[in-house]
């Protein structure tokens, strides 16, 4: 199978340091080969000073990444700069968006086994050009998928979650809610968890938007105008779809074993329940690509970067998400 691309993430945040870490820590990780675009020498910088053995390795070629990996971190291309952890900048972010750009794009082209980007800072990156909503959209522009086909799925041990509102305004939730959307999601979500998690007939829970799921219309009547109709559609398809469910009581120990992934309303109701139980562990995934895309689901956290503290199993877990769901995908073509 070919080796992974990473992205850099901003340089400023702990992304370097992590992937440097993730190497390191390869055969106890059992991580398959991956490589890294761009940033060099900030790599080597990075670390030394995490205090971690990773020698790095330039590679001319993403198919050379794979041979090279038992002796070094691979490294593609000579987009570089300085290592100021802490420190964010607006170099840093270009650096930050030609790493995502030439990852994407050598993923999409199928030079690589999947993508694992780094973390960024939305706002750095607006300030040099980027104008899409995160790295999702990136992605799935980068593959010829529209916005509304990229779905984002949260995954840890413990939990699966998808957002099917995101990064919009809590006072927009219902309006952008409509039963077209979540069938829509709901499709990809069972597609997804059956092709590229190996699930034969996933369990989709669908959580309410009001509190104790409306209780009959008291609190909101969007549970019987626009979700339960969207249930019963996914179900008419075959789908194993349950709900809507209160949200206040699903992911509670006794009820998570009764499904595989809950679709929730909004951003937060999806990433405080697996933030809460797999932060360390936590994994972004971008379903209904034909690429597979993971990041660390968590931030570029300028505040503790280079200073040795910052846990590296969410992108050793991204790492490995992506190389498992590539190999799935690869035994069914």
């Amino acid at each position: 199978m070919k080796a992974l691309a990473a992205s850099l993430g901003d340089p400023a945040g702990i992304g370097p340091e992590l992937l440097c870490e993730a190497w390191a820590a390869r055969h106890e990780a059992s991580l398959a080969p991956f490589f890294v675009v761009g940033g060099e020498h900030l790599l080597a910088a990075a670390a030394a000073r995490r205090g971690v053995d990773t020698p790095i390795v330039p590679i001319a070629d993403p198919a050379d990444a794979a041979d090279v990996f038992t002796r070094g971190l691979p490294v593609l291309g000579d987009e570089d700069g300085e290592y100021f952890p802490g420190e964010p900048n607006a170099s840093g972010a270009r650096l930050a968006l030609a790493s995502l750009t030439r990852a994407a794009a050598l993923t999409a082209e199928g030079k690589a086994a999947g993508i694992v980007t780094g973390p960024i800072s939305k706002a750095l990156l607006a300030e040099v050009g980027f104008t899409f909503p995160g790295q999702t959209e990136f992605v799935a522009d980068a593959c010829g998928v529209t916005a509304e086909d990229a779905v984002m799925m949260l995954a840890g041990p413990q939990l699966r979650t998808v957002p099917l509102t995101v990064h919009c305004a809590l006072a927009e939730v219902p309006g952008r809610l409509t039963t077209d959307l979540i069938v829509r999601r709901g499709r990809i979500v069972a597609s997804a968890l059956a092709r590229d998690f190996g699930l034969e007939r996933p369990r989709l829970a669908f959580a309410a938007l009001n509190p104790h799921a409306g209780e009959g219309g008291k609190f909101g009547d969007e549970e019987q105008r626009v979700i339960a109709p969207a249930i019963e559609a996914l179900r008419a398809e075959g789908i194993d779809a349950t709900g809507p469910h209160p949200a206040d009581a699903m992911f509670a120990p006794h009820e998570r074993g009764g499904y595989d992934v809950a679709l929730c309303m909004y951003h937060d109701q999806a990433l405080i329940p697996l933030k809460a139980l797999d932060f360390d562990n936590g994994v972004n995934v971008t379903l209904g690509l034909p690429i597979i895309r993971t990041s660390p689901d968590h931030g570029t956290a300028f505040g503790i970067a280079g200073k040795r503290i910052a846990n590296p199993g969410a992108t050793i877990a991204a790492i490995r998400m992506a190389s498992d769901c590539a190999a799935r995908r690869a035994r069914l073509s």
